[in-house]
C-alpha cells in the first residue's frame, strides 16, 4: 500500500456507526428519503399527465425533480446496503461512477436553480411577454446546457481525482465518493487539480447564485409596488421559501468545495454534504411544486380519476 496507485478498493467509513442514537438517525434518514423519492416522482406524474402543466416553469421543474430523484439512488442505497450488511467496500471504477453522476446531477441542478429563477423573474415582472422572453426553446436549451455542464465537470473531476496514486490508507471517511475527501488520501501534489477545481466550482456555483439573487431582487423590487397586500405577502412567502432552499443548496456545495483545506473536517463535511445530496432533495418538491395551486388542483383531479376508476 505504500508504493504508489493499487486497484484494491476503497472502504467507505460511512455516516452513522452502530450505536442506538445513530440507528435512529439512520431510521429517521430512510423516511425522509422515501418521503423524497414519492414527492419528485409524484411531481413528474403530475406535470407529465396534466396539460395545464405543460409549460416551462413546470418541465424545470419536473427536471428539478428528476436530478433529485436520480442524485438519491446515486448516493442512499450504496450507504443504506453498507450500514445493514458492513460491507463498505467500493472498487475505483464504483467510486469514479458515483463522482460522475454525483457531480452531473448537483452540477446539473446548480444551473437549474438559475434558469429557474429567471423563469420566476420573467412570468412575475414580465407577464406579458413571458412566451417570448421563456420560450420552449431557450427552456429545453438551458435544461440542455444544465445537464451538459453537469456532465462535463462530472466526467472531469472523476477522471483527474482518480488519476492520483493512492499510497495511504484506501479508507474514505464519508458516506460516498466526493472528489475533496478522497484528495486527502492522494500521496502526489494535488494543488494544482485543486487551485483548478476552485475555478471551476466559482463557475459552477458562484456564478449560477449571483444570477438567482440578481433575479429575485428584481422580483423582490416588482413585489413592492405591487398595491395588493395579500399579493405581496403571497409573494414574499414564495420568495422566501426558494430563496432558503437555495441558500441551503448552495451553502452547503460552497462550504464543501471551496473552503480552505486547512479547515476542513471530515465530520463536518459529511453532515454538510447530507444537505445537499439528502435533505434538499426532499425539501425542494415540497417548497417549489405540492405548495402551488396548480399542482395541489392537478392533485386533486387525479384523486378523483382514480376514485372514479376503482367504483367502475
Amino acid at each position: 500500500m505504500e508504493n504508489g496507485n493499487h486497484t484494491s478498493d476503497f472502504i467507505l467509513l460511512g455516516l452513522f456507526n452502530n450505536t442506538g442514537a445513530h440507528l435512529f438517525l439512520f431510521v429517521l434518514m430512510l423516511t425522509v428519503v422515501f418521503n423524497s423519492l414519492i414527492g419528485n416522482s409524484l411531481m413528474i406524474f403530475l406535470i407529465h399527465q396534466d396539460r395545464h402543466l405543460h409549460t416551462p416553469m413546470y418541465f424545470l421543474l419536473s427536471q428539478l425533480s428528476l436530478m433529485d430523484m436520480m442524485l438519491v439512488f446515486t448516493i442512499v442505497p450504496k450507504m443504506a446496503a453498507d450500514y445493514l450488511t458492513g460491507n463498505k467496500f467500493i472498487s475505483p471504477a464504483g467510486c469514479g461512477l458515483q463522482i460522475i453522476l454525483f457531480l452531473t446531477l448537483d452540477g446539473g441542478e446548480s444551473f437549474l436553480l438559475a434558469a429557474m429563477s429567471y423563469d420566476r423573474y420573467v412570468a412575475i415582472c414580465h407577464p406579458l411577454r413571458y412566451s417570448i422572453l421563456m420560450s420552449w426553446q431557450l427552456c429545453l436549451r438551458m435544461t440542455l446546457g444544465s445537464w451538459f455542464l453537469g456532465a462535463a465537470d462530472g466526467f472531469m473531476q472523476a477522471a483527474a481525482t482518480l488519476s492520483f496514486p493512492f499510497c495511504k490508507s484506501h479508507e474514505i471517511d464519508h458516506f460516498f465518493c466526493e472528489p475533496p475527501t478522497l484528495l486527502r488520501l492522494a500521496c502526489a501534489d494535488t494543488s494544482v487539480f485543486e487551485y483548478a477545481m476552485y475555478i471551476c466550482c466559482v463557475l459552477m456555483l458562484l456564478v449560477p447564485i449571483s444570477l438567482i439573487l440578481t433575479s429575485y431582487s428584481l422580483i423582490l423590487a416588482a413585489v413592492l409596488q405591487m398595491r395588493s397586500t395579500k399579493a405581496r405577502k403571497k409573494a414574499f412567502a414564495t420568495c422566501s421559501s426558494h430563496l432558503a432552499v437555495v441558500g441551503l443548496f448552495y451553502g452547503a456545495a460552497i462550504f464543501i468545495y471551496m473552503r480552505p483545506k486547512t479547515y476542513r473536517s471530515a465530520n463536518h463535511d459529511k453532515i454538510v454534504s447530507a444537505f445537499y445530496t439528502i435533505i434538499t432533495p426532499a425539501l425542494n418538491p415540497l417548497i417549489y411544486s405540492l405548495r402551488n395551486n396548480e399542482v395541489k388542483e392537478a392533485l386533486q383531479k387525479c384523486m378523483y380519476q382514480c376514485i372514479a376508476l376503482t367504483h367502475e
